[in-house]
């Protein structure tokens, strides 16, 4: 910056004043600035500088008095834009599809995990959780085997491929199905025995301790949601009240998978209790 004086008269002089670069003010010296505060030209009463320096931020104002102080006034701004309409809905949206996809294979897990649970007469869906290891790899037993269901007390396991068969009886033995199986190196059958009393309680037990995990599971996604939306407000994508709107939503569709459970669990320990 560059500065001059001249004077119209000898006790009276006046300051002019020229900025030809963005260079920061502080670096005139006090007496400068004083003689610049005291100045009676308007033009040197308030200069206003768009500066871009390592002390000064963009858009700060020196503004100075008519006194012998000088007063450097540094504005920062921050400006916060809320989401919009839109916005708020497509993180609801993105959120709340992988929390349902998440609830649907917990539902469909304790589904499969109760279909393999024996109840009064002799189910397919028994060996759905049953891996035969074939090939050096482990793969669904129904996925190398048609299983038929001659009655109501049995099961027939027919290979595609007759060389799994002991692979096959191996996965059956070591499983927790309880039964013994019949290899006549054609298929496999297998003999469910009368549930006993006893082993419907333990059946029952099994039944519930599932359910239960089911539960937590669902509770593990709330939680894992909710971290979410809070960090959106943290991010300040989303405020406050649009945290607590989404956070209400999201436990009414957490009620109605929890109630999903209930009703699998009551259905299961319906077929258990059947004589």
């Amino acid at each position: 910056m560059a500065a001059s004086f001249s004077s119209t008269a000898p006790t009276k002089p006046v300051l002019q004043f020229r900025a030809n670069y963005s260079k920061s003010l502080l670096s005139l010296p006090d007496s400068c600035l004083r003689i610049i505060a005291s100045a009676r030209c308007p033009s040197a009463r308030l200069i206003a500088c768009s500066l871009k320096t390592d002390k000064l931020p963009l858009g700060a104002a020196v503004s100075l008095s008519g006194g012998p102080v000088v007063k450097r006034s540094l504005q920062k701004r921050l400006v916060i834009r809320s989401a919009t309409i839109e916005e708020i809905e497509a993180e609801k949206s993105a959120i709340e599809t992988d929390v349902k996809s998440k609830m649907e294979k917990t539902i469909e897990t304790l589904r499969t995990s109760f279909n393999s649970i024996r109840t009064g007469r002799a189910n397919a869906a028994m060996l759905d959780k049953i891996e035969v290891e074939y090939y050096g790899s482990p793969v669904s037993l129904k996925s190398i085997a048609q299983i038929s269901t001659p009655d109501g007390s049995s099961l027939l396991l027919q290979p595609y491929d007759k060389s799994s068969l002991k692979a096959i009886e191996k996965a059956i033995v070591n499983s927790d199905l309880g039964v013994t199986p019949n290899n006549d190196g054609d298929v496999i059958r297998l003999s469910l025995p009368p549930l006993t009393s006893d082993r419907r309680k333990e059946l029952s037990k099994v039944v519930a301790k599932q359910s239960e995990e089911g539960k937590v599971a669902l509770r593990n996604i709330r939680r894992d949601a909710l971290k979410s939306y809070d960090k959106l407000e943290k991010e300040k994508k989303l405020s406050e009240d649009n945290v607590k709107d989404l956070s209400s939503d999201l436990q009414k569709l957490i009620d109605v998978y929890m109630k999903k459970i209930e009703e699998l669990y009551k259905q299961k320990e319906k077929e258990l209790m059947k004589v």
